[in-house]
């Protein structure tokens, strides 16, 4: 081995070892390390299964099966197999890799016959160790680590609130296609050179929807289509008309004729998903009891993607607390509540582990006494961005929550305040759930009073470390 000079200048660098130094290093007494602790096995009676979408591979204990991996397909029949061979192995726990939607069949069945199913996130099984990767491998570290309890299962709602949650989020996409062809509209009258979007705050409000349904009748007179004016709209019928002074191209008609029939159509999908909602929050048992629901007086009009039924009620019933008197949620974000959780938050045990499961606390990542700065993390769950939009609209209310949005944007700006303000209407939701507590709205005065009390506090501290005290201006 080459040895490059050392430097006389740094004589407390380290100098490499040669071949004799390292024969000399052999003759040292090498530390005796014990052995790790072989892992406890927790569930003795698991099974792995690796789902796929045309098969699943199932894997029981060793001494179970003469085979104890087997290949099944995914059709109903190859499932009810799969109960089967469990059975005779005398499983009593299963773990399922999610994937994509093909576990839902096979965790229904199982879960209806009597297993104990963990629903497993894919990043679990990577976090645990470095492994070749075929399908038979995968099963089988997956029973492995099920029957060694390393494995956590996903938060899934009970079976009372799956059929609320999948009527709701058919109602969601239902609006995004109808967004989409209101889109499809304001480009086709732009191509006509109908300015009619520059005139009206929404075309699918009143005045727009009476103007467009009468040029999809036949009237080109731009004075009669603004004579369709809703009073309470902001521009005049002047302007209107002089914004409806169009081309009218045959092809461009025709694309509005469409997109207009495809966005009444999504309004009527819309309106017979508020029935079958309606009906499943009917029966939701009465969790309210004896309460009354206090009144909140509504501070705007109805908009067009709003429940089609008094929902307040119903909801009220269902959560046994009034989500809605909580600054920035409104019917709509109460329902994404309960669709997604359900009125039981018992599977978490505190406010805490409810926000880190939504994602809204800041990462923690610390090495040495040294904290690190990670970007925000990213999620798809529907209460987060629920909560994080109620966020948005409670920092433009002059409520304390809205006090707070403020304070908080003008240090860490506004993705930090949406987080923050997110945060704190999360664990209100969580106590008012898992206490059945009703929110107390807190007054202006009260805390204003409370953060110049806790200003003058944070300045004596400060004051008494540099050796000063805080003396008061006596008033004149």
């Amino acid at each position: 081995m080459v040895v490059p000079n050392q430097d006389s200048s740094k004589p407390n660098k380290p100098q490499k070892s040669t071949k004799s130094n390292k024969s000399l290093d052999r003759s040292l007494p090498i530390p005796v390390t014990a052995s790790a602790a072989a892992l406890a096995v927790a569930n003795p009676d698991a099974a792995g299964i690796d789902v796929h979408s045309d098969m699943h591979m199932v894997c029981v204990p060793a001494n179970r099966d003469a085979n104890p991996v087997r290949q099944f397909g995914a059709n109903t029949a190859d499932l009810q197999q799969i109960v089967a061979w469990l059975k005779t192995c005398r499983v009593k726990t299963v773990a399922l890799e999610s994937t994509g939607v093909y576990w839902i069949p096979l965790f229904e069945l199982l879960e209806s016959e009597g297993f104990e199913v963990n629903l497993v996130e894919p990043g679990q099984l990577s976090r645990c160790g470095a492994r070749p990767k075929t399908d038979v491998l995968d099963a089988q570290w997956i029973q492995r680590l099920h029957s060694y309890g390393l494995l956590r299962g996903s938060f899934r709602p009970p079976d009372s609130v799956l059929a609320l949650r999948a009527y709701w989020r058919q109602r969601q996409m239902q609006v995004r296609y109808a967004a989409s062809h209101v889109q499809h509209m304001q480009k086709a009258m732009e191509q006509m050179n109908v300015k009619l979007a520059e005139v009206v705050t929404d075309i699918t409000g009143l005045t727009g929807m009476s103007i467009i349904e009468a040029i999809l009748s036949g009237e080109r007179d731009p004075i009669k289509l603004a004579k369709l004016r809703d009073e309470r709209c902001h521009s005049s019928e002047d302007q209107i008309a002089l914004a409806l002074e169009g081309t009218w191209r045959p092809e461009h008609l025709f694309e509005l004729r469409q997109a207009h029939e495809l966005y009444q159509f999504h309004h009527k999908q819309i309106t017979e998903c508020d029935q079958q909602v309606q009906a499943e929050l009917a029966r939701f048992p009465n969790r309210a009891g004896e309460k009354t629901r206090a009144h909140k007086p509504r501070k705007r009009g109805r908009k067009s993607n709003d429940v089609r039924f008094d929902a307040k009620g119903l909801l009220f019933q269902a959560l046994g607390v009034d989500l809605t008197l909580i600054e920035g949620i409104d019917v709509g974000t109460a329902l994404v509540i309960l669709g997604e959780i359900g009125a039981d938050v018992g599977r978490f045990p505190s406010e805490k582990h409810f926000a880190s499961w939504l994602r809204l606390c800041p990462p923690q990542d610390q090495s040495n006494k040294t904290k690190k700065r990670r970007g925000h993390r990213k999620g798809t769950n529907r209460v987060t961005i629920a909560l994080r939009m109620a966020a948005r609209s409670a920092g433009k209310t002059m409520t304390p929550l809205g006090l707070f949005y403020r304070r908080i944007r003008s240090r860490i700006g506004g993705l930090g305040a949406v987080k923050a303000t997110a945060h704190k209407l999360a664990c209100l939701v969580y106590r008012m759930l898992k206490y059945g507590q009703e929110y107390v709205v807190q007054s202006m005065e009260e805390y204003e009073a409370k953060m110049n009390a806790n200003m003058l506090k944070a300045l004596k501290r400060k004051a008494a470390a540099m050796g000063f005290q805080l003396t008061p201006i006596p008033t004149p």
